[in-house]
């Protein structure tokens, strides 16, 4: 027989329950409030102890009008956290068992792809995700079979709020560690996300992808463009990323035509334009076009990426050589367009010429010993 205090807690847990089912939508809102506020970082046996050992009946409420109402929006937030103080809530796993079992990693990919909803609510189902992929190899891979990386690859790629692309890439890191099965569609995933238009997004995927790489540890031929596509950004930091993740891959078997590749973003192609000649300078048909501001941009970029690789490796500057780099940065720094381009060349090319005593003959054979002096001392030809 129940005791007295026994029957006392499993009556509140049914008029609690009873409660929660007669509420309408803003009365539970109240309750999820209350809830949120009093079980915070709360154990699984506290939980228990806090519903008569009754919490898994609370938790399928949660999820089935979670279920419900989420492509509404309705109540998203608290809905999200309340199930979280579930799912992080230590000695808990039987609740992400129970909340798996209703289809609860699909519903939280779903929110991700769903337009209407708000960035704030789309954040904590990422946070979710991060509890699910965390509790072990199985569950990281419930993710990726669920279509999870795509999904949350887009995410990131469109997300306008850089503290939930954090978020994100947290996640990404996770389903890239310890699932081996699933390891290199995480891999590619990140390599697809280079060309999308989001600065951050450009920039943890780098980062992400620096240690992905090494756990895959064959580079896939398609980064090598990917990569040095990056470099035409306008910013620094995604540069840095960039180079960063360059340097690594210079120890895989990509790395001749990662070079030959660096070497060819020196001499970008269409540089030279047709002159219209026999009209006004005012006129405007006779303006001509510059480069895209992002090939001047990749070009200098690829000069300073190559004086990095250079400076760090002389049998990658030796191989350099052999793909004519000499010439290219002798083109950059010809971009009168340009002087970021210039100057990067400029530095660039100083170094091969204080290195390589067949680089300084080869300059200043081509220069003449008056300009190769000013170049020595001023760094421009």
């Amino acid at each position: 027989m129940t005791s007295t205090k026994e029957q006392a807690a499993i009556s509140r847990l049914m008029g609690f329950l009873q409660e929660w089912d007669n509420a309408s939508k803003a009365a539970r809102s109240h309750m999820l409030d209350n809830f949120i506020k009093a079980n915070q970082g709360k154990t699984g046996p506290e939980l228990e102890l806090e519903f008569s050992q009754g919490a898994s009946l609370f938790l399928a409420r949660l999820t089935s009008w979670l279920r419900l109402t989420y492509m509404y929006g309705i109540y998203l937030d608290q809905q999200l956290k309340s199930i979280g103080i579930f799912l992080s809530a230590a000695s808990s796993h039987r609740y992400l068992i129970e909340f798996l079992e209703v289809g609860g990693v699909l519903t939280l990919l779903e929110i991700l792809g769903l337009k209407q909803l708000k960035e704030e609510d789309k954040r904590e189902s990422i946070k979710l995700l991060q509890l699910v992929a965390n509790a072990g190899r199985k569950y990281k891979e419930l993710i990726c079979e669920s279509y999870g990386v795509r999904s949350i690859a887009e995410f990131l790629a469109n997300s306008k709020s850089e503290e939930t692309q954090e978020q994100v890439q947290i996640l990404l890191d996770s389903l890239g560690h310890g699932n081996p099965k699933y390891q290199n569609q995480v891999y590619k995933g990140l390599i697809a996300l280079l060309p999308c238009t989001s600065p951050k997004a450009q920039q943890l995927s780098l980062q992400t992808l620096r240690t992905v790489q090494a756990i895959v540890g064959a580079a896939h031929p398609g980064i090598v463009d990917a990569v040095l596509g990056v470099l035409s950004s306008m910013h620094l930091e995604v540069q840095y990323e960039a180079i960063q993740l360059i340097k690594d891959l210079t120890a895989y078997e990509v790395r001749p035509v990662l070079l030959k590749g660096l070497v060819e973003l020196l001499k970008p192609l269409g540089k030279e334009t047709a002159k219209v000649k026999g009209k006004a300078p005012e006129d405007p048909a006779t303006l001509q076009l510059p480069e895209p501001l992002s090939v001047y941009i990749q070009q200098a970029a690829a000069a300073k990426t190559i004086g990095v690789l250079a400076k760090d490796s002389t049998k990658l500057a030796e191989e350099m050589i052999q793909l004519r780099v000499v010439h290219g940065l002798m083109c950059a720094m010809g971009n009168q367009d340009h002087t970021t381009c210039q100057r990067q060349a400029s530095i660039t090319l100083e170094y091969f010429v204080r290195t390589f005593p067949i680089v300084e003959q080869h300059v200043r054979k081509a220069t003449g010993e008056t300009l190769f002096q000013l170049f020595m001392v001023n760094g421009l030809l």
